[in-house]
């Protein structure tokens, strides 16, 4: 297969989405064996969303990925980009598409998933010391062309994350309200992404996802979170990488960004990206 990474519309347009028949109703985890997480996790996960935190890099590990973060980003701003421009990363550097694929990482996803699991997304957000900008809430399934909602975020933490450096937020329990309205979000706002949903604390409780740097947290693509803007003097980095099940179905060509890291794809309607040859 080529090495030519291929081109994605980021943030899909609103009204395009909304011609794609999608099943947006979550669907609880069924599993009495997990691998990595306890059933208490599993348990968790179906009652608010998510499960936090789950250490899997070492100190060293996690050190070695910050220092290779570091380069990236130095590089990707030398040609122009910035700290929250790094998307789709795993289709073009070879050390993010081994952190989307590390057994660790799989083994917890597959526990919420099952035994066929495709990893399709990565993007770093990286929050500088007193950037401004925020993440509005919103739900990951919003942005995404996938059906049904069977879908997962991993959040790595680069840096340790919490309350002082603007640590990802959840809504416990409202991946069990359904796809809500949101509206778009203004200049005014200084949002990172485009979408906003109001008084998000009818749906559920606010949660701190304060992580160490090397632990994850994991999430339903129905989960509202978001982020405050960074006004500390420290950075708050953080990966996220986007897992589906395999009966998962996605329009725009979306499933040409897939890797498989567990089991296969019958149908073949996911690819099989190749490690990209660059570091």
């Amino acid at each position: 297969m080529s090495q030519t990474t291929p081109v994605f519309q980021a943030v899909p347009d609103v009204d395009d989405l909304a011609r794609i028949p999608r099943d947006l109703r979550f669907h609880p985890t069924r599993n009495e064996h997990p691998r990595s997480l306890t059933p208490e996790q599993i348990a968790q996960f179906n009652a608010q969303g998510f499960v936090r935190p789950v250490s899997i890099f070492s100190t060293e590990e996690i050190t070695e990925i910050r220092n290779y973060f570091d380069r990236l980003l130095e590089r990707v701003v030398a040609e122009g980009g910035n700290s929250y421009s790094i998307s789709s990363a795993h289709l073009k550097y070879g050390k993010v598409y081994d952190i989307l694929s590390d057994r660790r990482i799989v083994d917890c996803v597959s526990d919420l998933l099952g035994e066929n699991v495709v990893g399709w997304g990565s993007h770093f957000f990286c929050k500088m010391p007193h950037d401004g900008k925020s993440v509005a809430w919103h739900q990951d399934a919003s942005y995404w062309p996938l059906s049904p909602s069977k879908a997962v975020t991993v959040w790595l933490a680069i840096d340790d994350a919490d309350v002082e450096n603007a640590n990802m937020r959840f809504i416990s329990g409202s991946h069990h309200v359904g796809h809500l309205t949101f509206r778009p979000s203004s200049p005014e706002d200084h949002n990172v992404l485009n979408q906003t949903v109001e008084n998000p604390e009818q749906y559920g409780e606010i949660v701190n996802d304060e992580l160490k740097a090397g632990q994850i947290s994991l999430h339903s693509d129905l989960l509202l979170h978001g982020s405050e803007a960074n006004n500390s003097d420290r950075r708050r980095c953080g990966l996220t990488i986007r897992y589906a099940a395999a009966d998962v179905r996605a329009a725009m060509e979306w499933n040409q960004k897939g890797v498989w890291v567990r089991g296969s794809d019958a149908t073949g309607h996911w690819t099989n990206r190749p490690r990209p040859a660059i570091d």
